[in-house]
């Protein structure tokens, strides 16, 4: 390890650009699954909703198992290319190769295929996140550091957020096409059995650019705070749920990634099925409409740390997810009226509107969890970094089952008909609460549990003089 004066490091634009593009790299594999799996698996692989439902519930509770034990892992393991970077590698490699069986659909319909498969993906991108979030902590105690490396790291997610949303294009190439018997022209299917081979080479050009990334991530980044081999000799599981407990700013901040997540799991999943049957949108269309839930991150994360010294961390948070709830009450009366809901020009501003409030919010958040292990090694002495990003981990995919299973549930409930060109009034008004309604009263929860976060700007400069004075 530097010496403490090391530890307030700045770091090159090269270093930030360098360790960002692991953020790039998860969200081209992660995303991707958040935002089609259940598609795929209702509209190609031939699972129904209530099935993959129960199977996303399932495949989170095993990890409530499977997180602790790689957050303890990671903490006590010491591989030969770094403490938390190695796994990049290691676990990069069978997450990449896993991701494309997820969407090779060689066993159509197969249930257990798509839990082994589900399930592995799972448990590698555990290792490769908390091994990543971990690294990020391990880079500097600077909180203007962090701050402009959140914003860095959220504008690269979004990248891949914006490609991800291409994939109706990039399907393109590669999908089956039909006459439409309505208009006489040949269109791209990517909704049926046919089109499962495409759905395949599209996920395959995501994961292995996804892993050529992790290595370039791997190649730039430099720990500097890490514990050494004696403090890490005693971390066992169960430090994650005593740290959880004795851990109050990262109890609050792992309530609101469980909210955060949900609701960005509904609203990704339920996209393609409001353009799809809703708005009788065209690919293009749908990727517009997508690409405007990402684009906003470019225009604002980089502006992040002048709003929060504008309006402090509660303040911003409050703001960005108000303006959101806003934008989705007005999004839902935009369908809901019939002569409002043709103008699709108006869908996409009200669309811009609310993903400028979802993003800068959702995106600080990361900022936090260096925050929340420093306050663990001042409280406790340790610095588990891997303990409190797999805790993270846990909550985010707790939020991510949520967000897959609400959707699965709501959908079976309206009556929604899988592969049917048409859906039922009901089945539409459905989707159109996943999109709208659903999102907007869970992100008003998320503002009162973030409203108790105290970690301030001033507290953690506090914190952190105290932890460099006492390792002297």
């Amino acid at each position: 390890m530097e010496n403490a004066n090391n530890e307030y490091y700045k770091l090159s634009w090269r270093e930030r650009l360098g360790f960002c593009s692991g953020d790039l790299a998860q969200n081209l594999i992660y995303q991707t699954v958040s935002i089609w799996l259940l598609f795929y698996y209702n509209n190609v692989y031939g699972l129904g909703s209530a099935v993959v439902a129960v199977m996303f519930l399932v495949v989170r509770i095993i990890d409530v198992l499977w997180d602790p034990m790689v957050g303890a892992f990671v903490d006590k393991s010491y591989p030969r290319w770094g403490k938390y970077r190695s796994w990049l590698i290691m676990g990069g490699i069978p997450l990449a190769a896993i991701a494309m069986l997820c969407f090779w659909n060689g066993f159509s319909g197969s249930l257990l295929y798509a839990y082994v498969t589900y399930v592995g993906l799972s448990m590698c991108f555990t290792l490769i996140n908390v091994s990543y979030g971990a690294l990020g902590a391990s880079l500097t105690r600077d909180t203007e550091e962090i701050t402009i490396l959140t914003s860095v790291r959220m504008v690269m997610a979004n990248l891949a957020g914006l490609i991800i949303k291409t994939l109706p294009l990039v399907m393109a190439f590669f999908a089956p096409k039909v006459l439409n018997e309505k208009t006489g022209e040949m269109e791209t299917v990517y909704n049926t059995p046919e089109a499962g081979q495409a759905w395949f080479i599209t996920m395959s050009i995501f994961a292995l650019t996804g892993l050529v990334l992790l290595i370039i991530c791997f190649v730039e980044s430099k720990e500097r705070i890490v514990m050494d081999k004696s403090e890490s000799a005693g971390v066992k599981v169960s430090d994650l749920w005593m740290e959880l407990v004795r851990n109050r700013p990262l109890r609050i901040l792992s309530f609101f990634f469980i909210i955060a997540f949900t609701t960005m799991s509904i609203s990704n999943a339920a996209d393609s099925y409001f353009m799809t049957y809703n708005m009788d949108a065209t690919p293009m269309m749908t990727t517009a409409f997508m690409w405007l839930g990402t684009i906003p991150a470019f225009i604002f994360l980089p502006m992040v740390p002048a709003f929060k010294q504008l309006v402090s961390k509660n303040g911003m948070f409050r703001m960005f997810l108000g303006i959101a709830i806003v934008a989705m009450l007005i999004m839902y009366l935009c369908v809901s009226i019939p002569s409002l809901k043709s103008h699709f020009p108006l869908l996409c501003v009200v669309q811009f509107i609310k993903s400028a409030g979802i993003l800068v919010a959702t995106g600080y958040m990361w900022a936090l969890v260096p925050e929340v292990v420093t306050y663990s090694e001042y409280a406790s002495g340790k610095r588990v970094a891997g303990i409190v990003n797999a805790l993270i981990c846990i909550f985010m995919k707790g939020g991510m089952a949520l967000g897959g299973v609400i959707p699965g549930l709501v959908l079976a409930w309206v009556g929604f008909k899988a592969g049917a060109s048409e859906q039922a009034p009901m089945a539409e008004q459905g989707i159109l609460w996943l999109v709208t309604l659903i999102p907007a009263a869970l992100f008003i929860l998320a503002i009162y549990i973030i409203g108790k976060y105290e970690l301030t700007d001033e507290k953690m400069d506090e914190i952190n003089d105290e932890v460099l004075r006492l390792k002297r």
